[in-house]
C-alpha cells in the first residue's frame, strides 16, 4: 500500500461527505440535488477510475516521474545535481510550498488544456457531463485523462522536486478539489482573493455561455487572474450545470465515450487532413463550415448581441 499518496486516507473521507451530503440535501429541501441514476452513475465511474488510476501510476506515471528525476539529477560525488548545475531539492518545509505551487501551475495547465484540446475534452467531458452539481459529482472521472496527464507534471521532478513529493503534492490536489464539488458553501469573504472556492468552482462547472471554460484553477486562483480565464459567480444569473452536447445517458460506457464517438463521426467527414486534425486537436466545437461553434466564438456572439 502506498501510504505517501494522501488519497489513501482521502477516499474514505469522500464516501462518509457524499453520504452525509446526500442525506442533509434530502432531508433540509433539496432533494433534487441528487438524481439516484446519476449518482450511481458516477459513483461508477469513480470506482473505475479508483481501479484503473493506481495500476496506471504504478507502472507509467511514477516510472515516468522517476526516469526524468534520474536523468536530470544524477548523482555526482554522491551528491544528487540538476544538470544546470545547482544541487536538487531537498525536503524542506518551504521545498515543500515550492512543489505545491508548481503543482497548482501545472493543474491548470492541465486543467485548461482539457478544456481546449479536444481529444483531451473527451476525456475530461465525463467529469463535466452531470446536470447536478455535488459531492458525488466530484468522483465523476474519466478513465483516459490519465494516459496524458503524467506528461503535463514530468517537469517538477525534472528539475529537482523528488518523485514522491510530486505525487504527495498531486493527492492534495485533488482532495480540495474534491471538496469544491458542494453548493452548500457560500462566498468566503477575503479568501477569495487568493483560493479557488466553491463558488468559483460553480461557475467552472456551469454550461452558461458566459461561464464556459473559466476558473480552471485548482487550490490557488492566481493562475487564472494571471491568464484571463478567471470569473466571479453573479448571484443573479441561474446557473445550468453540465455540458451542452450531452451524453444524454445514465450509461457509464456512454458517458465515458460519446465525445470520442463524435470526433471520429467529425473525422471521417472531413475531406482536408487538417481539417480532420482540427477536429481531433482544434478547441472543442471548432467546424471548417461553422455549423457549430468553439466556447471563444460563442462568447464573442454574446458580447455582440448584448452591444446590439
Amino acid at each position: 500500500m502506498d501510504f505517501t499518496n494522501p488519497l489513501i486516507y482521502g477516499v474514505p473521507c469522500f464516501i462518509a461527505l457524499i453520504i452525509f451530503e446526500l442525506i442533509y440535501s434530502k432531508t433540509h429541501g433539496n432533494e433534487q440535488l441528487y438524481n439516484w441514476k446519476d449518482l450511481f452513475a458516477s459513483g461508477a465511474m469513480g470506482v473505475g477510475a479508483a481501479i484503473i488510476g493506481p495500476l496506471f501510476k504504478i507502472i507509467f506515471a511514477i516510472a515516468l516521474f522517476e526516469v526524468s528525476y534520474e536523468f536530470f539529477n544524477p548523482v555526482t560525488n554522491g551528491v544528487r545535481t540538476n544538470l544546470l548545475g545547482y544541487e536538487s531539492f531537498g525536503y524542506a518545509w518551504y521545498v515543500w510550498l515550492l512543489c505545491m505551487l508548481a503543482d497548482d501551475f501545472t493543474y491548470y495547465c492541465f486543467h485548461r488544456a482539457n478544456h481546449e484540446i479536444r481529444l483531451f475534452w473527451a476525456g475530461h467531458i465525463v467529469h463535466h457531463s452531470s446536470d447536478n452539481f455535488n459531492l458525488g459529482t466530484a468522483v465523476r472521472n474519466g478513465w483516459f485523462t490519465i494516459f496524458h496527464k503524467p506528461f503535463f507534471y514530468m517537469w517538477m521532478p525534472a528539475i529537482g522536486f523528488p518523485p514522491e513529493m510530486v505525487i504527495v503534492c498531486i493527492g492534495i490536489e485533488i482532495m480540495w478539489q474534491f471538496q469544491l464539488h458542494s453548493v452548500y458553501i457560500p462566498k468566503m469573504g477575503f479568501l477569495e482573493k487568493i483560493f479557488n472556492t466553491h463558488t468559483m468552482h460553480q461557475v467552472h462547472h456551469s454550461q452558461n455561455v458566459e461561464y464556459l471554460d473559466k476558473n480552471h484553477g485548482g487550490i490557488l486562483n492566481i493562475f487564472d487572474k494571471v491568464f484571463g480565464t478567471w470569473k466571479e459567480l453573479d448571484n443573479d444569473t441561474k446557473i445550468k450545470y453540465g455540458v451542452i452536447h450531452s451524453p444524454n445517458s445514465y450509461n457509464p460506457l456512454v458517458i465515458l465515450t460519446h465525445e470520442y464517438k463524435d470526433i471520429w463521426k467529425d473525422v471521417k467527414k472531413s475531406k482536408k487532413l487538417s481539417h480532420a486534425l482540427m477536429y481531433i486537436f482544434g478547441p472543442p466545437g471548432w467546424s471548417h463550415d461553422g455549423s457549430t461553434l468553439t466556447v471563444k466564438q460563442q462568447q464573442q456572439k454574446l458580447r455582440e448581441s448584448q452591444l446590439a
